[in-house]
Order: C-alpha cells, then structure tokens, then sequence
C-alpha cells in the first residue's frame, strides 16, 4: 500500500472516529442562569452514563437560540420563551419550531449589599429604580446615597425577562453598568453598598435579596419554593430547554426525560433552584 493510500486510510479512520464522538455526544449552550444546574446535571448523569458525553456551555438565552438554529448546539438553555422571531428563524433552518421543555422554576432575585438596611422594595419601586427615574435610596425609604444599577447583558434572558415584566418593556437607565453573568452582577453588588441588581434564585451568596411585593403598601414576599410554585412572588418563572425535533430521540430524548424525572428534579432544588411541580415531570 502506497503512502497516499496510507494517509487517505488514516484520514478516514480519524474522521470516522470524530463523527462516532459526535453522536454520542449532547452539547448544550445557552442561559447564564440555567450553566451551573446544567453542569451538575451533565456530571452527575455522566457518572451514571459512562458512555455519554455532555458538553455544557453559558453565553446568554439569545446565544443559545443562535447555536439552535445554525445546528451548533443539541440543546438551547433559555431562562425565558422563545420569541416568534427565533423560531421563525429554526423553521427555516430545521423545518419545524423547536420542541419546548419546562426543566425548572425560579423566583428571579433582586439583591442589594449586605450593608444595605432596607429589606423591600415593590415591583413599581423596581421599575423606577432599573429605568432611572429613582436615582437616589431616600426615595425609597434607604440611606441618602445614590443608586448604582447593575444589570445584563442584552442577549440574556434574565435581562429579557425583567425588562418585559419588572420595566414592562422600558429601557434600562443609560447608567446601568452591563455585566457579562448573575455571578459578576452579585461580586459587583457585594463590594458597592449602593448597589443593586436580579438574577436566579441561585446566585444568592455573597449579597441580600429583597422582598418584593406587587404594589406599595401590599405584603412584600419573600422568593421561595412555596411562594413560587404558589405564583405569591411576583418575579417567578419558568427556566426552559429548546430542542429540535428531529433530535429528540436516542441519548437526547433520554437525557431530557432524566432532567425532567425525580433525579434530575433533586438536583434542581439542590443547586437553588425549584423542581417543577409533579404534573410537569417526566413520567
């Protein structure tokens, strides 16, 4: 056998190899928010599935969808829906709208430093204070100091999510300082004592979350399992996986009835978050 038989030989058994990883491989891109319960569900299913390969990755909601619908991703995390748009965008790309699977809860967190004395603030308090049309803590009964305002970045879905339902679609104050993840928002709020800033019921250490109540004067609630899955506090949601259809099947359809199944719903509680309630599981 010649040489150039040799290499072609060896190119193919390479390439060969590289498709059979693939296959047994689940990639998994997406929502800051959902990374470290995607990782811990990856390595503990890894730990049962010795065979199976999970590749998780962060970046934002908006990513996620991108690598859904350019076929770079398996699975697309997302801490809010989809929009019509995206999946506009997957039908042209796949054929079909991208199958939705409701993986968890989360009662989306507003925190301030630990220094900080006021305890809560209303949902209207929150849209003055991220629009900034609040710009000072005495007008919400705090310290007389001026407000810093930290948020995310504009392909999260955390920052989709509170600009739809806390700002009901207004702009975030053009002083708000853009932060890349919930764990730079929380070490940013944690060392500015006029700090505040949201994200998942999970990144809490480090700063305090408020209670929040609907309307001034109203009953402020506290985030919590029970105050979730009852709708009492006022900024819950549903965390999600988008998939496409043609994928779902094999490793993939398995992978995603153990997240939704009692296993992977432990893990939920276990990182921070809430399990979904019993009629949303996997059977």
């Amino acid at each position: 056998m010649n040489m150039k038989k040799q290499l072609l030989l060896a190119a193919a058994s390479l390439l060969a190899a590289a498709q059979t990883f693939a296959a047994g491989a689940i990639t998994v891109k997406g929502s800051d928010t959902l990374v470290v319960l995607a990782q811990r569900w990856a390595e503990v299913y890894m730990g049962a599935h010795a065979d199976q390969k999970i590749q998780v990755n962060g970046g934002g909601s908006g990513i996620g969808f991108a690598a859904l619908q350019n076929g770079t991703t398996d699975l697309a995390d997302a801490s809010r829906k989809i929009k019509a748009k995206e999946i506009e965008q997957c039908v042209k790309t796949f054929g079909k709208r991208p199958t939705e699977y409701k993986v968890a809860l989360d009662g989306l967190s507003v925190y301030v430093n630990a220094d900080n004395a006021l305890g809560q603030l209303s949902v209207e308090e929150l849209e003055g204070i991220f629009t900034g049309a609040i710009k000072n803590w005495k007008e919400v009964g705090g310290a007389d100091a001026p407000i810093t305002v930290y948020s995310r970045e504009n392909s999260s879905g955390t920052y989709e999510f509170f600009k739809e339902h806390v700002l009901k679609g207004k702009d975030f104050a053009s002083s708000a300082q853009t932060m890349p993840g919930t764990a730079a928002v929380l070490q940013a709020v944690a060392k500015d004592k006029n700090g505040i800033g949201y994200g998942g019921a999970a990144y809490g250490n480090g700063a305090k979350h408020l209670k929040v109540s609907k309307v001034k004067g109203e009953e402020a609630i506290e985030p919590s399992e029970e105050t979730v899955l009852s709708g009492k506090y006022p900024i819950w949601r549903y965390l999600y996986v988008y998939v496409n259809p043609a994928l779902d099947k094999g490793d993939i359809a398995a992978y995603l009835k153990w997240i939704r199944g009692d296993e992977g719903q432990k893990l939920v509680k276990d990182v921070g978050y809430y399990p979904l309630p019993k009629n949303l599981r996997a059977n």
